[in-house]
């Protein structure tokens, strides 16, 4: 392991959307409504304090549609737009981050896993661990066998390494788009293969490898532990091509045009004072999570 930090990037609209499903209706004093973005700080603000964290990044998606829109009209249609209570929320939710003096990062045409992957990939050798903060299973596939990247879902309190990612789905963590691309993915609108099951997916991935190379002829799956598997060949076989397909739209873009990142971008030197006490006086808050806050800038 490098000696480096131990960076933590977050996934900004996993817990915007996760506060805004948990937390009482709020306004500001004007009426905007700020339910989503007090539970989002109350999280951040916490997890940068438990965590003791010197380096940390959000990561936010710039609208509703991305690249993978020009390979999969559908792709993620199914979520139409956010609730008209939410869309506001989703600025102020960037700005309290920069409040606290933590850097943001979207760019159009991408989304936040995209920008999560680049920044991982370019930070995994040079720092001791990156940790990814999500409950999205897409970015399981960005876990590093040798531990430099791990992902941690805040709401489980659970951190997967690459054995972890195995016991969790059977397959290994650059085998998940394989994965996905088989059983499908409702939130995203990514058809599976009609009649594979997760079961028979990290199976068939185990002993072939990948979409690729599984099989049409059920006798080279002899020994593969699933049952009925000639129905799984010729499922397999007469939907590869949308797999493939699914396959891509489910593997995250690693090396996003113009991202760079730059170890003095993430530190974390504490919440800014100005920034922050303005940003709660408009939305009207009291003191009590302000005073959670564990560190504010140039006061070491």
């Amino acid at each position: 392991m490098s000696e480096g930090p131990i960076v933590h990037l977050v996934d900004g609209h996993v817990y915007i959307f996760r506060a805004y499903h948990s937390m009482p209706a709020l306004e500001a004093p004007n009426g905007t409504p700020t339910g989503a973005v007090r539970g989002y700080a109350s999280t951040l603000v916490k997890y940068l304090a438990e965590q003791q964290a010197t380096h940390m990044g959000v990561c936010f998606d710039f609208g509703l549609e991305s690249f993978r829109n020009d390979i999969l009209p559908a792709y993620k249609s199914s979520r139409g737009l956010p609730p008209d209570d939410l869309e506001p929320q989703f600025e102020l939710c960037a700005e309290l981050t920069r409040a606290l003096g933590v850097r943001t990062y979207e760019q159009e045409r991408y989304e936040a896993d995209d920008l999560l992957a680049t920044l991982a990939t370019q930070l995994a050798s040079r720092v001791e661990q990156v940790v990814i903060v999500t409950s999205d299973k897409d970015l399981t596939q960005l876990v590093r066998e040798d531990g430099r990247i791990v992902l941690h879902d805040l709401a489980k309190g659970v951190t997967l390494d690459a054995d972890g990612v195995r016991g969790k789905f059977g397959v290994s963590p650059d085998q998940i788009p394989d994965y996905l691309a088989l059983v499908g993915d409702a939130v995203d609108d990514l058809p599976g293969v009609p009649g594979i099951g997760l079961r028979t997916a990290a199976a068939a991935l185990q002993a072939f490898g990948s979409i690729d190379h599984i099989p049409a002829d059920p006798r080279a799956w002899e020994g593969v532990p699933v049952r009925g598997a000639a129905r799984a060949a010729a499922a397999i076989a007469a939907h590869r091509a949308q797999a493939l397909q699914v396959r891509e739209l489910a593997t995250v873009e690693r090396e996003v045009p113009g991202l760079r990142a730059r170890l003095p971008d993430l530190a974390w030197g504490g919440a800014l004072r100005a920034e922050t006490d303005a940003f709660f006086e408009r939305l009207g808050w009291g003191g009590g999570l302000r005073d959670r806050i564990p560190r504010w800038r140039g006061t070491g």
